[in-house]
């Protein structure tokens, strides 16, 4: 599978989308660059929700392994959901290229750094490291896959997924999220929220016995996008996904002018919902505006 990132991440094709090398190789070549920002934490954020899922070709049993390719620093925080991906066992290598920050790469990856972190100079370098990152990513797998792991069943259905996601009581600056939990309930829940416009994404840890949660301290009249994932021992269930825009924020209502003298006017108005201060500007009307 692969997905590209700016500030929008965007998936290219599923794992589940070809099965031979020679279309995947042929799905590279027709591939169109994407230029833009380095939003990298939002980039595995998505690659979390969208790309390690059963319906995109994730199979439960199989080991998971992110590759991460950057050229640049990171414009939001990669580190955190970098640690949510490694926190669920998902394997992350590192590499960057012309100006990425090594430092970054180091925080990123997964344990031990010498195997999963690369940098060079410029892209054609890449090449030359294909043959040792190839022996070193199956190797890894191998190991992986011989370690002792719980059986969970290949199709989660309600299994391990909630249902029903519901978003009410919206204001501008807060929204109630409840759903209904999997039969099989999970030992936590993430929910990732951030504006469909690019920004930040923010992560609330929950209990996996708990389904319902108020966001606050949201920004007005913005789109968001939400996503509650249950977390398991060894894997993610299907998560559900929503998305509400917060409501403006109330305006003050009927201006009136009154007691008018020759170096002073009062005004009054309706209060505005939630206001704490009020901000009055004034100037002369220019010349020809009615007095």
């Amino acid at each position: 599978g692969l997905s590209q990132y700016s500030s929008d991440p965007r998936t290219e094709w599923d794992l589940s989308a070809y099965s031979t090398r020679e279309q995947v190789l042929e799905a590279i070549r027709n591939l169109r660059y994407k230029g833009g920002n380095t939003f990298t934490g939002l980039a595995l954020t998505h690659v979390l929700e969208q790309n390690l899922k059963p319906d995109a070709g994730a199979r439960l049993e199989a080991e998971k392994l992110v590759i991460l390719l950057t050229d640049g620093k990171s414009q939001d925080d990669a580190n955190l959901a970098a640690q949510t991906l490694k926190n669920l066992g998902i394997e992350i290598f590192a590499i960057g290229v012309k100006n990425a920050d090594e430092a970054e790469l180091k925080q990123v990856a997964s344990e031990p750094l010498e195997l999963t972190v690369y940098n060079v100079l410029d892209f054609p370098l890449l090449s030359s490291l294909v043959g040792k990152l190839t022996r070193v990513l199956c190797t890894r797998i191998k190991e992986k896959s011989n370690k002792e792991t719980a059986d969970f069943p290949v199709n989660t259905g309600p299994q391990l997924s909630p249902t029903d996601l519901k978003i009410s009581a919206v204001t501008s600056k807060s929204m109630n999220l409840t759903w209904s939990p999997p039969l099989r309930p999970p030992k936590k829940y993430r929910v990732v929220y951030y504006p469909s416009k690019g920004g930040t994404p923010r992560e609330v840890v929950l209990d996996g016995a708990v389904s319902s949660l108020r966001l606050s301290n949201l920004t007005s009249h913005t789109e968001y996008l939400v996503s509650v994932l249950p977390v398991y021992d060894t894997v993610v269930g299907d998560g559900l996904r929503g998305v509400t825009s917060t409501l403006p924020l109330s305006p003050p209502r009927s201006l009136r002018v009154s007691e008018l003298s020759h170096n002073s006017i009062r005004l009054s108005w309706k209060a505005a919902q939630g206001a704490t201060h009020y901000l009055v500007l004034c100037s002369a009307a220019p010349d020809g505006a009615e007095d």
